[in-house]
């Protein structure tokens, strides 16, 4: 299997698991207290999945190729730190300029989260597509 393939099967993997975890326990009860009825009772799949698909896809081309290349699990970290950051914060500080009552405290979470998020995954990426790729 091509090592962009492994590295992006594996780095989604990471990332889904996390996320799940994260949405599943902690997140939609602070996004629900936050955002009340603007949430929907299921989330749309179809976009949720197509943002994973698209979003993975970002991550192992930014991060975990790149530090593959240059062999820097640290390069993995830090770029994906750096995308997380960008990719959530243009979401959620969009978000803060243009809806009214979009709060504060969700934007500086969800873009911690996605910073957090998206260096982990890139991490997870890089070491398991070296060991088994």
């Amino acid at each position: 299997m091509p090592v962009p393939v492994v590295a992006y099967l594996v780095t989604a993997v990471a990332f889904f698991a996390i996320d799940a975890i994260w949405l599943g326990r902690v997140a939609t009860g602070l996004y629900r207290g936050w955002l009340g009825d603007m949430m929907l009772e299921q989330p749309n799949f179809a976009a949720a999945g197509a943002f994973y698909l698209v979003y993975v896809a970002g991550i192992v081309y930014f991060a975990v190729m790149p530090a593959l290349a240059a062999n820097s699990w640290t390069q993995a970290a830090i770029a994906g730190a750096i995308l997380g950051l960008v990719a959530y914060g243009t979401y959620d500080m969009t978000n803060l300029a243009t809806l009214k009552n979009w709060p504060l405290a969700m934007t500086i979470t969800d873009m911690a989260w996605g910073t957090v998020l998206t260096s982990f995954a890139a991490t997870a990426g890089f070491f398991i597509t070296q060991k088994i790729a």
